[in-house]
C-alpha cells in the first residue's frame, strides 16, 4: 500500500466517522439538557408542594386549644402576599396556622413545636433572593428560593430550599369553581426554572386554603 493509499484511506474513514461523531455529540448534549431539564423539574415539584402544603394550613385553630381570648385580631391576615419584592420582581408570601394534635413539620423540615411559635402560631414564608455569596456582575443559575420559618427562640430564620428559580408568581384566583365552602380561597403559584443558560421551564399549581375563618 502507497502512501497516496493510506492518505486516500484516511480521508475515507473520516469522512464516513465524522456524521456519526457528531451525531454521537448531539445525543450526548441532548441526554444532558435532559436530565439537567428532569432535576430542574424534580426540585420545582418538591417546592411548590411545599408551599401548597403552607397554604392549605393557613389560618388553622386546633379546636383542643382555641379560645375566644386568643382570637387573632381580624385585621391581622393568616396569608400575606407580597407582590414583586424578590429576585427578578418575584413575588413572596407568608403563612400563619396553629399547631396540630400530630407531627407538623415548616418547610425545611423542623417538626413543629411551641417553642417556634409567636403568639401560638407558627409561621412560614416563601420568597427569591439572589444567590448568596455570588459577586454583583457575576452570570447566576437564577435566585435562590428562600424558606422563613421560626427558630426555637422564636426568632425569624431564612434556608435556602433550593437554586435556579428565575422567577416566581403567586397570585390569588378569583371566583374559583373549585371551592366547596365560603371563605376559603385558592392560590396560583407560578414558579420558572432556569440552569442560567437555555433552559427556562415554567410550572404551574394552583392550592386552596382549607382553614381559614
Amino acid at each position: 500500500m502507497t502512501l497516496l493509499e493510506c492518505l486516500v484511506g484516511i480521508t475515507i474513514c473520516a469522512l464516513l466517522l465524522n456524521p456519526l461523531l457528531k451525531a454521537s455529540a448531539h445525543l450526548a448534549a441532548k441526554q444532558a439538557e435532559y436530565e439537567k431539564t428532569q432535576l430542574l423539574i424534580s426540585e420545582a415539584e418538591r417546592a411548590l408542594e411545599l408551599m401548597g402544603r403552607a397554604i392549605r394550613m393557613a389560618g388553622y385553630q386546633n379546636i383542643k386549644t382555641y379560645t375566644p381570648s386568643k382570637k387573632v385580631d381580624g385585621s391581622k391576615q393568616f396569608i400575606q402576599v407580597n407582590k414583586k419584592v424578590g429576585y427578578r420582581g418575584s413575588d413572596s408570601f407568608s403563612v400563619q396556622h396553629a399547631l396540630s394534635d400530630g407531627v407538623d413539620f415548616d418547610c425545611i423540615g423542623n417538626a413543629l413545636t411551641k417553642d417556634r411559635t409567636r403568639k401560638d402560631l407558627a409561621h412560614q414564608g416563601f420568597m427569591v433572593e439572589r444567590q448568596a455569596g455570588i459577586a454583583k456582575g457575576a452570570k447566576v443559575n437564577g435566585g435562590s428560593l428562600i424558606c422563613q420559618s421560626l427558630d426555637r427562640q422564636g426568632r425569624l430564620q431564612n434556608t435556602t430550599l433550593m437554586n435556579g428559580v428565575n422567577h416566581l408568581i403567586i397570585e390569588e384566583v378569583q371566583n374559583p369553581r373549585s371551592l366547596g365552602s365560603m371563605g376559603q380561597r385558592a392560590y396560583r403559584l407560578r414558579l420558572q426554572m432556569t440552569d442560567g443558560a437555555m433552559l427556562q421551564i415554567p410550572l404551574e399549581r394552583t392550592f386552596a386554603t382549607r382553614n381559614l375563618p
